[in-house]
């Protein structure tokens, strides 16, 4: 049994109120094999809702209190954040799933990489907050990316990525 982020299974958790959806991963969900979860809406966020970045760090910094959680309009979301990373860190711990699949850039499930807080489409590296406390709890956490095609970052000419 896996956890896997809602998106990544067609349903519509993104902030902008979309999916994100694998079809292998889809197949995966309709056989059973999987358990959908969305720290964001467990964490009490309405879809849509407004983007939000790791601002001043990455999931092991919000978690530290070094970094908040920012929505675009100024809004601090950190609470929110933290609130939907432990509930998804209560179904890990309920249904010990094998592995969890996270969707990859989001402040929430992020795995390598995270947006940089800029809300300026830049990558940085680092995880997102409920993948952060799910790893520090000794889950194993791959990205989406990784699970379906054995990418363990962005593409080399990506100009967004800021090493």
């Amino acid at each position: 049994m896996k956890l896997v982020s809602s998106c990544l299974v067609g349903l519509c958790a993104t902030w902008r109120a979309k999916d994100s959806t694998r079809e292998k991963l889809e197949e995966m969900l309709a056989s059973g094999q999987l358990i959908p979860v969305c720290p964001e809406q467990m964490g009490g966020l309405a879809t849509p809702r407004p983007p939000a970045e790791i601002v001043g760090g990455d999931g092991d910094a919000v978690l530290d209190g070094r970094a908040k959680v920012m929505s675009r309009e100024g809004v601090d979301v950190t609470e929110n954040f933290i609130r939907g990373a432990e509930e998804v860190l209560k179904l890990a711990q309920r249904v010990r799933p094998d592995e969890i699949v996270m969707k990859e850039k989001s402040p929430s499930c992020g795995v390598r990489y995270i947006y940089d807080g800029s809300f300026k489409g830049h990558l940085v590296p680092g995880s997102g907050v409920a993948t952060a406390l799910l790893r520090r709890h000794g889950f194993i956490v791959v990205s989406d990316e990784e699970f379906l095609h054995g990418i363990a970052s962005p593409p080399k000419d990506d100009p967004t990525v800021y090493a």
